[in-house]
C-alpha cells in the first residue's frame, strides 16, 4: 500500500494512519505539560524503547515491577498516539513519563511554556535506515520498503513516516536554551551503559547509589530486554506487527549497516549527511 493509504499527513510529516487519528493529534495539541514531566524524544528506531525501559527504572529507583506490570505503551506513552487520551495522563502523578517522535517544531504551545525535562536519543542514521528498513517489512501499518536502493533514497529525502532525519535531529539540536534537554546516543548506551544510566539519573535529580545503577544497566541490556514481554511488542497481533520476518528487537549492535549498505550506498549516504549537516556543531560519535 501507498503513503496516500497507509499515511496521515500532519504538518508536513507523514504519520501510520492506524495510531494517529484526528482526534489524537488533537489530544496532543491541547496537552497541558508540566515542569516535572519527563519526555523521551526520538527519531523513531533510535533507541526509544531502550529509553523507555531506563527511565521507569531510574524514576522509582530500580524497582523492576516499574517495567514487568505495565506495557511501554502505556507506561511511557507516545502523546500524539490515540492510546495516550485513553490512559487519564491528567490523573497521573508527577513526574509522568511521556514519548514523542516528533519534531521540536511540531510540539503543542503548553510545551515551550513549560519546558519539561526532555531526553533527546539519536543514533547513526545509517542504523536508523538500517533498523527502519527491517521493521518496515513487517508491519502492516508502514508502507513496504521495496528494494533497499529506493528506500534509502526514500529516506534520505525525508519521504518516509515521521519524514527527514535531518530535520528531526537539526531541529532539537538547535533548540535555544538547552538546559531541559539532556542528548543521549545509542552508542553511548551501548560503549557503556551504566555510565549511561548515572548520567541520565542525574539529570532527573535521581542520584542513585552503583549498586542501584549497576541493576538497572544489567535489566536494561538488549538479551534482559528482549525477554520482558511488556517491552517486546510480542503482545501485538501478528497482523499489525508480524515478528516471525523479524524481531522487534532485532540484533541491538552498532554498525549493522555494513551488512546492508553497498559501498556506493554507504557512500551516498555520507555524502547527503555532510551537506545536510554542514552547519551543525555537535559531533557524534559516528563524525
Amino acid at each position: 500500500m501507498t503513503e496516500a493509504e497507509l499515511y496521515t499527513l500532519y504538518k508536513g510529516v507523514y504519520l501510520p494512519a492506524l495510531v494517529h487519528s484526528p482526534q489524537s493529534l488533537s489530544y496532543f495539541e491541547k496537552f497541558t505539560f508540566r515542569p516535572e514531566d519527563v519526555v523521551i524524544v526520538s527519531y523513531p528506531k533510535s533507541g526509544t524503547t531502550w529509553m523507555q525501559e531506563i527511565v521507569p527504572l531510574i524514576l522509582s529507583g530500580g524497582d523492576p515491577a516499574s517495567v514487568e506490570s505495565l506495557y511501554n505503551w502505556d507506561r511511557v506513552p507516545w502523546l500524539e498516539e490515540q492510546r495516550a487520551s485513553q490512559l487519564n495522563l491528567e490523573e497521573r502523578p508527577s513526574p509522568r513519563m511521556l514519548t514523542s517522535h516528533f519534531q521540536y517544531k511540531m510540539m503543542p504551545p503548553s510545551f515551550y511554556q513549560v519546558k519539561p525535562k526532555v531526553i533527546y536519543v539519536i543514533r547513526n542514521p545509517k542504523d536508523v535506515f538500517t533498523s527502519a528498513f527491517h521493521y518496515y517489512e513487517t508491519t502492516s501499518f508502514m508502507v513496504n520498503p521495496g528494494p533497499r536502493s529506493k528506500f534509502l533514497q526514500k529516506f534520505l529525502d525525508g519521504n518516509v513516516a515521521f519524514s527527514s532525519w535531518f530535520d528531526h535531529v537539526k531541529g532539537w539540536l538547535n533548540v535555544k536554551g538547552k538546559e531541559q534537554i539532556l542528548y543521549v546516543t545509542y552508542e553511548e548506551l551501548t560503549q557503556d551503559l551504566k555510565d549511561a544510566v548515572s548520567r541520565i539519573a542525574q539529570f532527573l535529580g535521581k542520584p542513585l547509589d552503583t549498586k542501584v545503577i549497576d541493576n538497572i544497566a544489567d535489566k536494561c541490556l538488549f538479551q534482559n530486554m528482549k525477554q520482558n514481554k511488556m517491552s517486546n511488542y510480542s503482545a501485538v497481533p501478528q497482523a499489525i506487527m508480524d515478528q516471525t520476518k523479524s524481531g522487534f528487537f532485532r540484533k541491538g549492535t552498532v554498525g549493522d549497516w555494513k551488512n546492508l549498505l553497498t559501498v556506493a550506498e554507504a557512500e551516498y549516504f555520507d555524502k547527503v549527511y555532510k551537506d545536510q549537516m554542514k552547519d551543525v556543531q555537535h559531533k557524534f560519535v559516528w563524525d
